[in-house]
């Protein structure tokens, strides 16, 4: 199925590795010119290497999201290099904690907040004006299953994901008639570095995790690829304000 990008111009944030270096390959393998960014540069300049060799348009701008400043100045270099925006996936995100509530400090309350929220806040309020004067466009903000319901040891990870999916739903209905389609991907647990940090001194952890999805496996980074790509299409024209679990049945249980 066809999802007839090209010649458009995707934005990706957190694209140094995993799904967000998956997803800015897949855009440029439709034909979309797209801009890389990452606080990571030598993980971003490498997602623009491996999208140059394989014949696409791309190219590295660092960004840290807590920042207005440097948010504007990412939207500024995005319309310096190709001139407009048409689909960004606000994918920058920072690791869970592993401890219950009351254990939990304020300094990792604000550094995920910072990042998972008002990284999120900040990318859609300089991404939509560029995206209203063009007519419109698609957003798609990075959520998880954790931010669909209960998580236990990681409450603060959970809230920022809620709070993603509530921003994302209340931009959706706020620019429904301006033709700007906002929707969030709710991954479950994926194969990614940030996933084998996190399990491979336990190897019980991973059996653990594949065993919480119905499917029997943890996900694919091209598979939340696919989900992005597809609410970034006309297919999904009919399609706002959702938040798309991709988690191998695991929310259904």
């Amino acid at each position: 199925m066809s999802m007839t990008f090209s010649g458009q111009v995707a934005l990706v944030t957190g694209a140094a590795a995993g799904i967000g270096r998956a997803t800015a390959q897949a855009f440029a393998a439709e034909g979309l010119k797209v801009v890389v960014s990452d606080v990571d540069v030598a993980g971003g300049e490498g997602t623009v290497e491996l999208i140059r060799a394989a014949g696409g348009d791309a190219c590295f701008v660092r960004c840290d999201v807590t920042r207005d400043a440097e948010v504007k100045a990412l939207m500024e270099a995005t319309l310096s290099q190709y001139g407009r925006l048409d689909y960004a996936f606000n994918n920058a995100g920072i690791e869970i904690e592993q401890g219950k509530l009351a254990d939990g400090n304020e300094a990792e309350f604000d550094a995920i907040m910072g990042v998972n929220v008002k990284g999120v806040w900040l990318c859609m309020k300089h991404q939509i004006p560029l995206l209203l004067a063009q007519g419109g466009g698609a957003i798609v903000n990075t959520a998880s299953v954790a931010g669909l319901g209960a998580a236990p040891k990681m409450s603060i990870y959970a809230a920022s994901k809620h709070a993603v999916i509530g921003l994302t739903k209340s931009a959706a209905v706020e620019y429904a008639k301006k033709k700007v389609r906002v929707n969030a991907v709710c991954p479950a647990v994926i194969d990614t570095d940030m996933f084998r940090r996190a399990y491979e001194a336990d190897p019980r952890k991973a059996e653990f995790a594949a065993a919480m999805h119905p499917v029997g496996r943890i996900g694919k980074v091209e598979e939340i690829a696919a989900a992005v790509l597809y609410l970034c299409s006309d297919h999904a024209g009919f399609t706002t304000g959702q938040a798309l679990a991709v988690d191998g049945g695991a929310t259904a249980i």
